[in-house]
């Protein structure tokens, strides 16, 4: 096996022993000699599998001191940060747009084709397995591969993934696009559209336009949630009071 996929798979067994509290929260790491010893490895294989657990928050390489294992609930297991829906909202409408005024200049008519599809998926026009969310994932996934550039279509890949896989932001995201679910086919259609006339600086400004309304959503959904905590409370404070003032 390739030295390259070696530590993926060294980085997974330590990853292994700290879950299972081989090595707790706090606990140094034996030394690289002893872990390619025990992995069958080499010292490279370890340093660089310890390097890729460091990156995921889950150890603290500390020069001349060694490996520590960092908690596990600070990051996740998956090797992507924890964020929140406004952090990842913002990433994506930098990304994204830029990934489609990369696109448009270059894109082929089958792209195009294939976007018309998600969109009429989307809309409840064309009849698919994919749901309306797997056919707006794979819209945007398909933009980011229509630049050609392997960097760009890893970032937003990754940033799909934190939106799927993360349960508080699928929780956000499910609440925003439920309320503005009719402003979803329009803006991909903006996309669409400038994307089909080659025209970057369209394209950019499209995709802008549609992240700027997920985050004034968002504020939204944010301000509401606010509002029936407040509710909650005072209903829960004017429960009490009547208590209190039927025993007195």
């Amino acid at each position: 096996m390739a030295e390259k996929r070696l530590y993926h798979t060294v980085a997974n067994q330590i990853l292994e022993l700290i879950d299972s509290g081989v090595f707790p929260t706090g606990s140094r790491l034996p030394g690289e000699r002893d872990l390619a010893k025990k992995f069958g490895v080499s010292r490279v294989a370890v340093r660089e599998a310890e390097i890729a657990l460091q990156a995921q928050g889950r150890l603290e390489i500390k020069v001349g001191s060694g490996a520590y294992v960092l908690d596990g609930s600070k990051g996740s297991h998956n090797g992507l940060p924890k964020v929140g829906p406004f952090e990842l909202t913002e990433a994506r409408a930098l990304f994204e747009a830029e990934s489609a005024a990369l696109a448009a200049p270059i894109i082929t008519d089958d792209a195009i084709a294939e976007l018309e599809n998600y969109i009429g998926i989307m809309s409840g026009k064309v009849k698919s397995e994919m749901t309306p969310d797997d056919a707006d994932a794979a819209f945007h996934n398909a933009i980011a591969r229509a630049t050609n550039n392997h960097a760009i279509i890893f970032v937003i890949d990754s940033m799909w993934k934190m939106r799927k896989e993360a349960a508080q932001l699928q929780k956000v995201y499910r609440c925003v696009c439920e309320k503005d679910s009719s402003h979803r086919e329009d803006e991909h259609q903006a996309i669409l559209t400038a994307l089909k006339n080659r025209d970057s600086s369209a394209a950019r400004q499209a995709m802008r336009a549609h992240f700027t309304r997920m985050i004034e959503a968002l504020l939204e959904a944010s301000e509401e949630e606010a509002y029936q905590e407040v509710k909650r409370q005072a209903s829960e404070s004017r429960s009490r009071y009547m208590l209190a003032k039927q025993l007195s």
